[in-house]
C-alpha cells in the first residue's frame, strides 16, 4: 500500500512523519485484512471463506465489464496548478496536504480527458504549463496520447479543468502497444519512445480470469525496434520522421534539449526489458546465492544519448552519418524519407561499470531541463535496490561517488542553493536505509558540488525502500 513520507528542514532542525495514502485500495484491503483488489504484480489473494467452487466462480466476476483498476498512488509526487498529487499509472491520482499528508480528493484523469491512465512523471514548462501521456483503448485498439494541463485554476475547486489532449498517436501494433514510464521533452518538442516492452491488451483484460497479475501480460520483443516519436508542443503536430534504434527499453530519461539543428535525448536505458519481470515478492524475498542468480540476470542500466537531426527533408542524403556535431559520437542516417537509424552515445566512461550503471537520474530541473546542461546524478545499482550515490560530469565523463558498504540510498533529489550561481551549487537529499541494522535509516545530506557529506538526519523508524519524490520549498 501506497506510504508518503515527509522531511521537514527548518532552522536546522529535521522531523519526519509518514502516512498511509488513504485510497479505496488501502480501505478495502484494511477491512478484510489481506490483498482484495489486484496491484500491477500481485494477484488479490482469493476470500479464504469461501469453498473452491465459489472461487472458480469469482473469476468471471469481470467478464462483461471492466475490470476495476487500482488507486493505490505508490509511485510519485507530481503538481498541477500547485496543488500536489500522488500519483501511479492508472487513471487515479489522489490530492494531498503537502504539510501533513493528509489524503483530500481521489481525481480521475479519465473525467477531464479520455485516457485510462497516466504516467506518474509530467514535465512542465517554465510558466507551470505540465504535459503527460496516457493511453486510451477502445475497440479499434490503443493509442498514445499526450496530454497539456494548464499552470492556473479557474476557482478553488479546479484540479484538471482544461486539460486537452494535445495529439494521439497511432501504435505500431493496437492490440500490442508499448508500456512506458515516462517521456522526454524539449523547449518545442514531447518525444515518445515506443520500445520493445509490449502490452499484450488480451491477456491483460483475462487476467483475473486467468487467475494471473497484470504483470503477466507484459513481455519483451528484441526483434522490435525502438522508435522515437517527436510531437510539435505548441502545434500538437506529429512530425512525419521517425527515429529509430535497436531494441533497448528506457524508464527514465535525463534530460533533452535542442541545438543546431538537432535534438539531443539522454537517457537511462538497457539492452533489454526483463526488469520489468525481475521486482517481484518472489525475487526480493531470496537470498545468497539465489538472490545473486537474480541480480545476475538482471539487466544494467547506463545513460546514453541519441542525437536527432531535425531538418531532414527529400534533399537530405541517405547513407551518411547527419551528426555534424565533433563533439558527440552519436550517429544518425537517413535510410528511407521517413527514417532515421541511430546509434547513441555513452554517456559515461568506464568507472561506471564499477558501480553497476545509473538508475532514477536527476538534474536541476528548474535551471536546465530542456537545455544544454553539465550535471546529473542517480543511483548506482549493484544490486537490485541502489547502493551508491553518482555525479557525472558530461564535460569528461567523471564520476564522483557517495558509497558506504550495507547502506542502500534512494532516488537523490537536487536542491539548488537559493542564490546559485552555478548548475551544481546546491545539495544532495537521499533517503538512506540500513537493513543490517534496525531503525538505522537517516537523511542524507550531500553538498552536490563536491559530493561530500554535509550530515545525516536519524530517523528512529524503519522505512521501506521507495521510488520517487518531490522538494517543495516554503522558506529557507
Amino acid at each position: 500500500m501506497a506510504m508518503m513520507h515527509q522531511f521537514k528542514i527548518r532552522k536546522g532542525k529535521v522531523t519526519y512523519m509518514s502516512r498511509f495514502l488513504q485510497s479505496n485500495v488501502y480501505r478495502k484491503n484494511s477491512e478484510q485484512n489481506r490483498i482484495v483488489i489486484s496491484e500491477f504484480g500481485t494477484l488479490a489473494v482469493p476470500d479464504p471463506c469461501k469453498n473452491f467452487f465459489q472461487r472458480f466462480l469469482s473469476r468471471f466476476e469481470t467478464m462483461g465489464r471492466a475490470a476495476e483498476a487500482t488507486d493505490n498512488a505508490s509511485v510519485s509526487f507530481v503538481k498541477y496548478k500547485g496543488d500536489y498529487f500522488v500519483s501511479t499509472e492508472t487513471n487515479f491520482m489522489h490530492k494531498v496536504d503537502s504539510d501533513n499528508l493528509e489524503t483530500l480528493e481521489k481525481v480521475d484523469w479519465s473525467k477531464f480527458v479520455a485516457v485510462n491512465g497516466a504516467t506518474a512523471h509530467p514535465h512542465y514548462d517554465p510558466d507551470g504549463t505540465a504535459y503527460n501521456m496516457g493511453n486510451s483503448y477502445g475497440r479499434k485498439g490503443a493509442l498514445y496520447n499526450i496530454i497539456r494541463v494548464p499552470p492556473e485554476k479557474t476557482d478553488t475547486n479546479d484540479t484538471l479543468q482544461g486539460a486537452k489532449i494535445l495529439c494521439s498517436i497511432v501504435p505500431a501494433n493496437k492490440s500490442h502497444p508499448s508500456y512506458y514510464h515516462s517521456f522526454a521533452m524539449s523547449e518545442n518538442y514531447v518525444v515518445f519512445i515506443e520500445q520493445p516492452i509490449k502490452l499484450d491488451l488480451l491477456k491483460i483484460a483475462t487476467c483475473k480470469l486467468r487467475g494471473e497479475a497484470l504483470s503477466k501480460g507484459i513481455y519483451w520483443d528484441p526483434k522490435q525496434e525502438t522508435v522515437f516519436h517527436l510531437i510539435n508542443k505548441h502545434t500538437g503536430e506529429v512530425i512525419p520522421v521517425k527515429y529509430h534504434t535497436r531494441a533497448l527499453s528506457t524508464f527514465h530519461q535525463i534530460n533533452a534539449f535542442e541545438e543546431e539543428g538537432f535534438l539531443m535525448v539522454d537517457m537511462c536505458c538497457s539492452d533489454s526489458g526483463q526488469a520489468i519481470n525481475n521486482y517481484i515478492i518472489q525475487n526480493l524475498r531470496k537470498s545468497g546465492e539465489a538472490l545473486d542468480q537474480v541480480y545476475n540476470t538482471s539487466d544494467r542500466v547506463f545513460p546514453r544519448r541519441f542525437v536527432l537531426p531535425l531538418n531532414v527533408t527529400n534533399e537530405t542524403p541517405t547513407g551518411q552519418n547527419l551528426n555534424t556535431r565533433p563533439s558527440s559520437k552519436a550517429s544518425c542516417v537517413k535510410v528511407s524519407a521517413d527514417k532515421v537509424f541511430c546509434q547513441f552515445e555513452d554517456l559515461h566512461g568506464n568507472d561506471l561499470y564499477d558501480y553497476g550503471g545509473l538508475e532514477f537520474p536527476q538534474i536541476n530541473y528548474g535551471r536546465v531541463n530542456a537545455r544544454p546542461y553539465r550535471y546529473f546524478y542517480g543511483c548506482g545499482f549493484r544490486h537490485l535496490v541502489g547502493d551508491s550515490l553518482l555525479k557525472m560530469d558530461l564535460k569528461d565523463k567523471t564520476l564522483k561517488v557517495w558509497h558506504q558498504k550495507g547502506f542502500y540510498p534512494s532516488e537523490p533529489m537536487f536542491v539548488p542553493s537559493p542564490d546559485a550561481a552555478e548548475e551544481d551549487d546546491g545539495v544532495i537529499l537521499s533517503v538512506v536505509l540500513t537493513p543490517s541494522q534496525d531503525k538505522g535509516t537517516f537523511l542524507l545530506v550531500l553538498d552536490a558540488k563536491t559530493f561530500e557529506e554535509l550530515g545525516r538526519a536519524d530517523v528512529p523508524v524503519n522505512m521501506p525502500y521507495g521510488f520517487h519524490g518531490a522538494f517543495t520549498a516554503s522558506e529557507y
